[in-house]
């Protein structure tokens, strides 16, 4: 099966995606699905360093999936159906199937391919997209199930808006739900990553992009409410400070909480490494996500993986991911979230980490083998039924 770098590597999300999804693969699909990962020239080592510890990768470098090249090879595979640089290269490795995300490689094209939509986001959120970037991102979605591919998506939420967004895609969509392995910490390096951060013994964790619909602000309000009862309260916010659609955003936060005057409560904490980030999270009293709108949330799965109890905003999304093992709050509501965030520390601040982490640890490899097996039947299905309809799982 053929895999390219998801967005040339510059979403951390699809990066962080398609290395556990190859992880998966390789620890327990590895005897029926050989991966083979192409990509272009001048990626960093460290972005290829994950896959090529994995012993059943193969990882092919080529000039076709030069990042300059994308542009002429999408509108070649628009235009005339096939993407003719990236099939030949295929072909010559002989491969039985494509990994088709955030790309497309035309509707002529003479290997099956497997789409990847990750969410409806540009739908669900319209006012979050420029015309541009909507139209970009809608017709590629259009042109893939246009072409009779097997659509892959994550989560039954995502399914539903697929299939009301687009009804020729109903029959042909599977659901494969990503999980993340569990990450070994200790109690030693999580307290001496906490001390870095000069964070205290219980805070809240916000391990989100600083994007717009990933919704601080809220959290932020949330703060402001708690004032005058629950004045301890820290929140530690990491992540990526740009967000190309609303590049003013950062700034933005970052004045409010000082207008706030909540400095001590709201901590930015920009990029971090990611073994900082596991340490952090697995050392949180719990997790928040306030986001506006999810496909899968890759830091609820971090957290299920490590035991960390969960603060979410109320996504159906999120429900369908954590069930009842969250705290829910109203996404549009600082009241409702301030509630939630006092109740986080209330009920988990004395938990103990290690038992829960046991606990979480079994659960975590039992997702993990059930995502490989989930995508290996999903790759199958791919080869076998082409521009075939099939019944709806």
């Amino acid at each position: 099966m053929a895999f390219t770098l998801i967005d040339g590597a510059n979403w951390t999300g699809g990066y962080n995606y398609l290395v556990n999804l190859l992880r998966s693969v390789d620890s327990h699909e590895s005897a029926r699905l050989r991966p083979v990962l192409f990509h272009g020239d001048g990626i960093a080592d460290s972005v290829l360093a994950p896959f090529q510890k994995m012993k059943g990768v193969e990882v092919v470098r080529t000039a076709v999936f030069n990042i300059d090249r994308a542009a002429a090879r999408l509108k070649q595979a628009m235009l005339w159906g096939v993407d003719t640089q990236a099939i030949k290269i295929f072909q010559e490795q002989r491969i039985d199937v494509i990994f088709e995300p955030a790309t497309f490689y035309g509707w002529r094209c003479p290997i099956p391919a497997l789409a990847w939509l990750a969410d409806f986001q540009h739908r669900r959120l319209r006012n979050q997209f420029g015309v541009k970037a909507y139209w970009r991102r809608d017709l590629g979605f259009r042109a893939q199930v246009a072409s009779g591919r097997i659509i892959m998506l994550s989560s039954e939420d995502a399914r539903a808006d697929c299939e009301v967004f687009y009804p020729d895609s109903v029959g042909r969509t599977v659901v494969v739900p990503f999980a993340v392995p569990a990450q070994n910490s200790d109690q030693l390096s999580t307290d001496v990553i906490r001390h870095k951060y000069g964070l205290p013994e219980n805070f809240l964790f916000l391990p989100n992009q600083f994007w717009q619909h990933k919704n601080h602000l809220t959290i932020i309000e949330a703060l402001k409410v708690l004032q005058t009862t629950s004045s301890n309260i820290v929140v530690a916010a990491s992540g990526n400070p740009v967000d190309q659609r609303h590049p003013a955003l950062f700034e933005s936060l970052k004045k409010r909480v000082a207008a706030l005057g909540l400095e001590d409560q709201f901590r930015f904490l920009g990029m971090i490494p990611y073994s900082d980030l596991v340490a952090l999270m697995r050392g949180c009293t719990a997790l928040v996500n306030p986001s506006l709108f999810e496909g899968w949330s890759t830091t609820v799965e971090e957290a299920k993986s490590l035991g960390v109890p969960l603060v979410l905003s109320d996504l159906n999304v999120h429900r369908e991911q954590a069930g009842d093992g969250a705290i829910y709050f109203k996404r549009d509501s600082p009241e409702s979230a301030a509630q939630a965030l006092a109740e986080a520390l209330s009920r988990y601040g004395n938990v103990d980490q290690n038992r829960r982490e046991r606990e979480a640890k079994i659960a975590a490899n039992t997702r993990l083998a059930d995502f490989a097996g989930k995508f290996f039947q999903a790759a199958l299905l791919t080869v076998n039924s082409k521009k075939v309809k099939i019944p709806v799982s």
